[in-house]
């Protein structure tokens, strides 16, 4: 086999290889994980209540992923004259949870168990959906690591308590995690137009303790303002609903919601929370990338969480 290539060995371009996260080392035993970032998929999609299909955001989000790695260390951004990501980070990838198809119960404990063998390893979980439900299991698994905040980016507040006995599909997550005696608060941003909560849910939440602001109000309070909002060293879980986004620039969504954010709105309020804040866990969900051909959404979902793996752990050094 001809090895030459880039600095001596294989070239390994994007589109050559296996596509996990960012083409990282594949960890089959979830016993023996030693990263600083374990990358799980949760390709669970029966929660939905319109369109299917994020049960592929997990793979489609892996392959755009690759986009980002040109085989050198790291990555420069000229703007902030900083090289993110370098060999001192380690990622790997655990694959995806075992899905049981039509078992919602089964399938979101395997995505517990997941999550909290990355963080029994002492790792940063960051979980690749699969539709909102899946924040359910990874917000279980917290339950001895100490109080958390919610920081939510969605067009949805999902706060539905119960609709005809359904608790744990994806309109219900955020109350699920307003339940936890280990949730200190919620801030949930990008909340717009007609949602799946009715009044009753947006008054339950905010009585519950939730800060709720629309995409019109953060870009009237400014982002330096919303990040001032969240409580003071709080330690953030972070959940990010791709439908946040404006489905101009991210249409592969089950959900779209038209007046979102824009890529560098929340590019910058994740980066301003990780100056703030130590980010302990983080899911990105309901990509479906079969709603949107072009592949943007997808290599959208994989930009944002490399940028935002690297904004933590550069916050991490500077400590």
């Amino acid at each position: 086999m001809n090895d030459h290539g880039y600095e001596g060995g294989r070239l390994n371009l994007p589109f050559v290889g296996i596509a996990t996260f960012a083409k990282k080392p594949y960890v089959a035993d979830w016993d023996n994980i030693t990263a600083d970032v374990a990358i799980l998929g949760a390709p669970f999609d029966f929660g939905t209540q319109f369109r299917a299909g994020a049960r592929f955001g997990p793979r489609g989000v892996r392959e755009a992923s690759t986009l980002f790695s040109f085989g050198h260390a790291g990555a420069y951004d000229h703007e902030d004259d900083v090289t993110y990501l370098g060999e001192d980070v380690t990622i790997i990838d655990m694959g995806d949870a075992d899905i049981v198809h039509t078992d919602t119960v089964n399938s979101h404990a395997n995505i517990e168990f997941g999550v909290r063998k990355a963080l029994a390893a002492g790792a940063l979980p960051v979980v690749i959906g699969g539709d909102h439900s899946v924040n359910i299991p990874c917000v279980n698994a917290f339950d001895d690591q100490g109080p958390i905040h919610i920081l939510q980016i969605d067009a949805h507040l999902d706060f539905v308590d119960e609709r005809h006995g359904v608790r744990y599909g994806h309109g219900n997550p955020m109350r699920r995690a307003a339940e936890k005696p280990y949730v200190t608060g919620l801030t949930q941003l990008g909340i717009r137009n007609v949602s799946s909560t009715a009044r009753e849910g947006y008054e339950a939440a905010r009585e519950m303790g939730s800060d709720i602001l629309s995409v019109r109000q953060v870009r009237a309070l400014g982002l330096a303002e919303v990040v001032n909002r969240l409580p003071k060293g709080a330690r953030l879980y972070v959940t990010i609903d791709i439908d946040a986004f404006c489905p101009s620039i991210a249409p592969g969504t089950g959900t779209p919601s038209h007046g979102g954010f824009l890529y560098y709105e929340v590019l910058e309020l994740l980066q301003q929370a990780a100056k703030a804040h130590e980010i302990v866990g983080i899911d990105l969900v309901e990509v479906a990338p079969d709603y949107d051909p072009s592949g943007s959404t997808t290599i959208l979902a994989a930009q944002l969480l490399m940028n935002f793996i690297g904004f933590i752990f550069h916050e991490k050094a500077q400590a």
